[in-house]
This record gives C-alpha cells, structure tokens and sequence, in this order.
C-alpha cells in the first residue's frame, strides 16, 4: 500500500511567510523632469507614454505641447505600474483628500 507523503519542497513554500522583495536601485544618475500632460499608446507588445509641459493647462492649448520624455514598457510592467501608482494614490487621497482631475470644478466661480 502506498503511503501518502506530502512533497517536503511544497511543505517548504507553503510554510513560508510571503516576504517583501526589495531591490536595490542605483538612482544617482538620473534625470529628473516635470510634465503636467502625458499621452498613452501603443501596440500589442507595448504601451508609449509620452510626457510633456503644458504651459496653458486650462483650455485648449493653442500651441503644440512639447513630448520631452517618451517610455515604453511592455503590458507586463505597465500593469505593475498601474498597482503602484494606485497605491500611492489611494494613500494620498486616505491623508489629504480626494484628488479632482477635472479641473472645471477645481476652479474658483469668477477665476478663469
């Protein structure tokens, strides 16, 4: 009669507490840049975000935004991305409050 042995390695993993990675990030040479505007496209292998300054936010721009930084990610990296800056959002908003992206009914009644 064959005796019922759980496999030790999946024992192992499941006995482990899930542990957080931390990867160390050399960030000394960075260039760091503004933008108030982006624009998100894509392929089926990856999306485009392409940042820039609006310096007319309000309105239609009457002059071309300048793209002055341009990254491509692919499908995977891009939905970490959208995990991380929705956390970072949600503890934002948890301290400071809801933040309005429209930006009509950010503006004061008279102040155009």
């Amino acid at each position: 009669m064959a005796e019922n042995v759980e496999n030790p390695v999946v024992e192992e993993v499941k006995a482990a507490p899930q542990q957080a990675m931390q990867v160390d990030v050399d960030d000394s040479h960075v260039a760091a840049a503004y933008a108030n505007f982006c624009r998100v496209t894509g392929s089926p292998e990856e999306l485009i975000i392409d940042f820039g300054l609006n310096p007319q936010p309000v309105g239609m721009p009457k002059t071309p935004i300048a793209v002055t930084q341009r990254v491509i990610v692919n499908y995977y990296t891009a939905k970490r991305l959208l995990h991380a800056l929705s956390l970072s959002i949600q503890r934002h908003e948890a301290v400071f409050g809801v933040l309005e992206t429209d930006i009509q009914k950010r503006l004061k009644p008279g102040i155009r």
